[in-house]
Parts: C-alpha cells; sequence; structure tokens
C-alpha cells in the first residue's frame, strides 16, 4: 500500500463511502481505484487529487498533504545512483533488497532521519 493509497482508503472509511459509489463519482473504474488504495498502480496525477479534494471537499493544508502523499507514491522506485559513492549505492541496494524485512521500528527510525534530512 502507498502513503496516497492508505489516507484514501482511510478517508473514505472514515465517510463510510463505497468504494464503487467513489469510483463512480471519480468517473474511474472500481478496479482502478482499489489498486490504487492497495498500492497496485504508479503515483495518481494531479488531477485526479484535485478531483478527490473536491469528492471529500478538501481544501488548504489537508489537500496540500494529500497532494505530497501521491507524489511520494510510486509502489515501484527507482533509485539513481550513478555519481555517487559506492556507500550510497550499498545503501540503495541493501534497502531494495531487504525493505519488506525490516522491522518497523527501524523504518520509522530510518524515515524520521531523512525527513529530518539527515540531522541529529
Amino acid at each position: 500500500m502507498t502513503p496516497f493509497g492508505a489516507r484514501l482508503r482511510a478517508m473514505r472509511a472514515e465517510r463510510d463511502i463505497k468504494l464503487k459509489d467513489m469510483a463512480k463519482a471519480l468517473d474511474v473504474t472500481p478496479a482502478y481505484l482499489s489498486a490504487l488504495e492497495h498500492g497496485q498502480r504508479g503515483k495518481p496525477s494531479r488531477y485526479f487529487v484535485r478531483r478527490v479534494c473536491t469528492f471529500f471537499n478538501i481544501i488548504w493544508d489537508d489537500a496540500e498533504e494529500l497532494h505530497r502523499l501521491a507524489q511520494l507514491s510510486h509502489p515501484r522506485v527507482v533509485v539513481d545512483t550513478s555519481g555517487l559513492d559506492p556507500q550510497r549505492t550499498e545503501l540503495a541496494n541493501l534497502i531494495a533488497r531487504d525493505i519488506a524485512k525490516l522491522p518497523d521500528e527501524a523504518v520509522e527510525a530510518m524515515l524520521a532521519k531523512v525527513k529530518a534530512g539527515g540531522k541529529g
């Protein structure tokens, strides 16, 4: 599941909206919406995110957060380490290989460190 897909699903559940009803309102198929929620589709377009914001009547900070999550929600990430030092290439490869096996605590700590810009 992607960050955008998780948030989309949570918003739908909070409002008790059926997937098929939301899909119809957004003029997409239920299969597409389900795949998006489960991280089986690429990141959504800005146009689609705007339609979701309109559907849920969200504005300002909440809309910006949804757009931010959409940008971070490509389920197949490619990391180009050409020109970087060997340690960064090794790190990228190890993360790619082992990300599914990392304990939640390790993921949370790494995510916090990266969000802080490597400080701390």
